[in-house]
């Protein structure tokens, strides 16, 4: 059986404002575990891209805890948070964030050296990620001299290359064309399962849940739904909508 990488319990996140306080994510409780890509929807304001920056250890949440490798992020300083970031999650974003001086593959080893382990043998490893990712002959194009999926193919590599517990991906396609989306989500869940990671992908895109485990919904800051089976999930990319198989009260 799988063990669990990632849990939250109760995981609240107020914002103030002149009005009085908001409630952006209101007692989340979740659970993934290794080798499990999860997806996290919902509408525009529904609090996902708050919890995903929390479980990035960027937000710290107002109350609940969230439990990384069995370690609270929420009870760590603010040292230890940026440790537990460098070393334990890794990121992909919508705008990728790569660094546009580097090239492809030191792009990749930019998180090797932040960890001190720019070695021999994890440069190899990174050359053939890379060619795994359909990326051979772009080894040394700068970010520029690539195509938008080339770079999401790259940022995924780097927020992979230092085996962390949780990966991340915040709207990974929403700059890309439809081809080009589905490879990224399909070859991104691969490498999830292959390596025995963790993965949560924050998308607006439902027909990308299709190479999900599961889809957590989000709705007004609260978890409401969770479809756990694989029918009612490619229902759910398809646009025909099931009754889920777990309501969360």
């Amino acid at each position: 059986m799988s063990e669990i990488a990632l849990e939250t319990k109760s995981v609240v996140k107020k914002f103030k404002s002149d009005s009085g306080d908001i409630t952006a994510v209101d007692a989340v409780s979740l659970q993934v575990k290794t080798g499990e890509f999860v997806a996290l929807v919902g509408p525009s304001g529904s609090g996902k891209t708050t919890m995903l920056s929390m479980l990035a250890a960027l937000l710290q949440p107002s109350d609940g805890q969230i439990l990384l490798d069995g370690q609270d992020l929420a009870s760590m300083n603010d040292a230890r948070r940026v440790a537990m970031r460098r070393e334990k999650i890794g990121f992909t974003f919508q705008s990728n964030n790569l660094i546009p001086y580097l090239n492809a593959i030191e792009n990749v080893e930019y998180m090797l050296r932040l960890n001190g382990r720019l070695d021999k043998v994890n440069r190899l490893r990174a050359q053939e990620l890379l060619a795994r990712l359909g990326l051979s002959e772009r080894m040394y194009n700068l970010p520029s001299q690539m195509s938008g999926g080339q770079q999401q193919r790259v940022a995924i590599a780097r927020a992979l290359i230092h085996n962390p517990t949780l990966v991340l991906a915040d709207e990974p396609t929403a700059s890309l064309d439809t081809e080009r989306a589905f490879q990224v989500v399909e070859t991104f869940a691969s490498l999830i399962h292959e390596n025995k990671r963790a993965g949560i992908m924050v998308t607006h895109d439902l027909r990308m849940v299709q190479y999900v485990d599961r889809v957590l919904q989000m709705q007004d800051g609260k978890l409401v739904k969770i479809y756990e089976n694989q029918e009612e999930i490619q229902s759910l990319a398809r646009g025909i909508e099931k009754t889920p198989d777990k309501t969360v009260n």
